[in-house]
């Protein structure tokens, strides 16, 4: 079972637009609305992969009513934390060339009170779990050591804790030895200070994250595969090329099949490489099963291409 936290959740809006014209009246000839933020896609990539999951999120409004209902209607358990602003809306405009605008709410700001009761509710909800899964970028109101807090109560309780944030608040968490952390390549980079431009580039880069405490680092390197360094080694794992439909939520997903998958070595690297490869040929953020995975086109090799550049360097 893996919990998952969302402190920042939203309603996703998405509209398909015939042609996106500043100052006209548009309308759309679709649309949907699906639960929204990092943590509660890796507890729809676990649900649909038929494994149980709780999302604690804080829920605010008639937004928050709706979120918890469309989290039940995945098959998910919502632990929701009552707060006084309202979850947030986002918004995603389609194109018919596959072209996303997004707008994405700032969310309500969380008192003292409501940032110690998401505390509890992982605390409560978390027994018996095999992972803590701690999302997404914090609201208004928690500062970067906020995720800190959270896995340090955790390992207290014996409990492991995968990591997918940024900047201040990934720099603060990583001295409390967060069991994986996973960036894509431009959050590395942010986190090391300096451009990354080749795999070696990103290998040193992961290196030194577990320097400075992280116990494995799990890196999404787009179109060019993902990185798994832990304290057995470095392992590369990349798939088949694919046409790509939508690269909303493939890399929770990954990190979803990795964590279902044990969450440690090669096995798991090559199940998050078949998750994150599924999730990106499916229509905006659905979330792949079983049926959508393509074990047979991963290879996972501790020879690691070093040398290979990237195909799109961060600068």
């Amino acid at each position: 079972m893996i919990v998952t936290l969302t402190p920042n959740p939203s309603l996703d809006r998405a509209y398909e637009l015939p042609s996106l014209d500043r100052g006209a009246v548009l309308r759309a000839t679709r649309d949907r609305v699906d639960p929204g933020g990092k943590g509660v896609n890796v507890s729809r990539a676990v649900a649909a992969a038929g494994h149980r999951t709780v999302a604690v999120v804080p829920l605010g409004g008639p937004e928050g009513a709706l979120l918890a209902r469309l989290l039940g209607e995945h098959g998910i358990e919502a632990a929701g934390v009552p707060v006084a602003g309202s979850t947030r809306v986002n918004i995603t405009l389609v194109e018919p060339d596959s072209t996303l605008t997004k707008v994405n709410a700032a969310g309500p700001e969380l008192s003292g009170a409501e940032a110690e009761a998401l505390l509890e509710a992982v605390r409560s909800r978390a027994t018996g779990a095999d992972w803590i899964a701690c999302c997404g970028s914090l609201p208004r109101g928690l500062g970067p050591e906020w995720y800190a807090q959270l896995v340090a109560r955790a390992h207290r309780a014996g409990l492991r804790v995968a990591l997918d944030t940024s900047g201040g608040a990934l720099g603060a968490t990583l001295a409390e030895e967060p069991d994986v952390v996973k960036p894509n390549a431009e959050e590395l980079a942010e986190a090391v200070g300096r451009p990354l431009a080749t795999v070696g580039e990103v290998v040193k880069a992961a290196g030194e994250l577990r320097e400075r405490g992280a116990r494995a680092v799990l890196a999404s390197l787009g179109a060019d595969g993902q990185l798994l360094v832990d304290a057995t080694g470095t392992w590369f794992g990349h798939a088949e090329p694919v046409a790509v439909r939508s690269n909303v939520g493939a890399g929770d997903a990954s990190l979803a099949g990795f964590l279902a998958a044990g969450g440690s070595g090669p096995a798991a690297l090559a199940a998050a490489v078949a998750h994150g490869t599924a999730a990106v040929q499916l229509p905006g953020s659905v979330m792949p099963t079983p049926a959508h995975l393509a074990p047979d086109a991963v290879t996972v090799t501790d020879a690691v291409p070093t040398d290979r550049l990237l195909t799109e360097p961060v600068r």
